[in-house]
């Protein structure tokens, strides 16, 4: 991308800004998911055809996302961003509007291709924006997505409580979080390849380093949807405890994870990515020991909480990794977002069925082993603690080309 030099100044506002549309690409994901189960009466589908129907926006993201390096490359990072970003924004509205299983998989198939594409131009956006400040940025970005989809489902969860329609409730989301989208994208940094600069494939397979990376991410997106999925699940029907406790575990997992999303960056910059993730790793690995053999309520949600403690932090290195792992950072970015996407995916089902296999209590024994996988190979990371050059001069930046 271009060598343009920026002031400090125009830097810190394109942070600002990114952030606001990773919070703006998570309020969509709120949004959506409280509600799925109006979504589901309206297309008259089973729970097997709905879950059946929830695979294709990861499937969606999976063919799309190689594209979006083509397409930044072709617009321009801050253009392709906002067509992007409303893309997906518009996209909110589609699964409500389908009437049977056919049609809402192809809504969530273009539903989840929106999301993949955007999720790779922002990142590469705010890895070249910690490139340029000079300190780690990603792990708060990804707080601002959490923060943005706590406050799309609270929304969500009110909108469901006073009984609204759903097409109703996601035109008006679509529309105000469109409109702050394309507000924010007027800050980002505006990126131009240079003359010399090859085109990357509009379609190709991710480099090895981006595999390896992405394999680390696996392991992280592996325990979150597992905690997220069936922590309250495992207390109530493991440990016997009430719905409420069992729910309230579930929160308690989300929010530590948010925290430390906040705080990671400063983490980050003290003890670099490798040692970050493997000491994170660690905590998984006591927390997920913790949950299995506890067998008391208050200690499993330790575990858990110890367990959103632990691997918070891994995706948004993974992305930044893959953003200095090699030529085509775009490239890199979505082949690591596709594998964590696909992790997502195979998660919350994977512990179901080694669970009705076995026990639910061998299934968290999966999920400790893969976190002790974050030990094993953060190496692969260290692409993620090279040095970064800090912003430069005032006098050296060009004016902002707003457009």
């Amino acid at each position: 991308m271009s060598d343009v030099v920026y002031a400090p100044a125009e830097v810190r506002r394109a942070r600002y800004a990114v952030a606001a549309v990773f919070a703006v690409h998570g309020a969509v994901t709120g949004s959506f998911a409280t509600r799925v189960p109006w979504i589901q009466d309206h297309s008259s589908v089973s729970a097997g055809q709905l879950g059946l129907a929830l695979a294709f926006p990861a499937l969606g993201a999976s063919v799309a996302m190689p594209l979006a390096g083509s397409v930044s490359h072709r617009f321009g990072a801050r253009n392709a961003l906002r067509g992007l970003i409303a893309l997906w924004t518009l996209a909110l509205v589609l699964p409500s509007l389908a009437p049977n299983l056919l049609t809402l998989c192809l809504a969530l198939f273009v539903y989840g291709a929106t999301a993949g594409m955007a999720d790779v131009a922002m990142n590469a956006l705010g890895v070249e924006i910690e490139n340029r400040l000079g300190r780690s940025i990603m792990s708060g970005l990804h707080g601002m997505w959490s923060a943005g989809a706590l406050i799309g489902s609270a929304a969500g969860t009110l909108a469901a409580h006073l009984g609204s329609d759903a097409r109703v409730h996601h035109a008006l989301a679509s529309a105000a979080l469109t409109v702050l989208g394309l507000l924010f994208c007027r800050w980002v940094l505006d990126l131009q390849p240079t003359e010399d600069e090859e085109p990357p494939p509009r379609f190709a397979l991710p480099p090895k380093s981006a595999l390896l990376i992405g394999a680390v991410g696996f392991c992280a997106v592996f325990a979150e949807g597992a905690s997220l999925d069936w922590s309250a699940v495992y207390l109530r029907d493991q440990l016997d405890t009430s719905a409420g406790l069992a729910a309230a575990c579930t929160t308690g997992f989300t929010l530590t994870m948010a925290i430390a999303r906040f705080v990671g960056d400063r983490v980050v910059d003290r003890f670099g990515s490798v040692r970050t993730v493997r000491t994170g790793g660690a905590l998984a690995v006591l927390g997920g020991l913790l949950i299995v053999v506890g067998g008391h309520p208050a200690v499993a949600m330790g575990g858990f909480a110890l367990m959103g403690l632990g691997i918070a932090v891994v995706v948004p290195l993974c992305f930044a990794a893959a953003g200095r792992s090699g030529p085509n950072p775009s490239l890199a970015i979505a082949g690591v977002a596709t594998i964590t996407y696909t992790s997502g995916l195979i998660a919350p089902s994977a512990i179901g069925t080694l669970a009705q296999a076995t026990s639910l209590m061998v299934s968290f024994v999966l999920v400790t082993v893969l976190a002790g996988g974050l030990v094993a190979f953060a190496g692969v990371l260290r692409a993620g603690d090279r040095d970064r050059p800090k912003l430069s001069a005032p006098a050296a930046a060009v004016p902002d080309r707003q457009s």
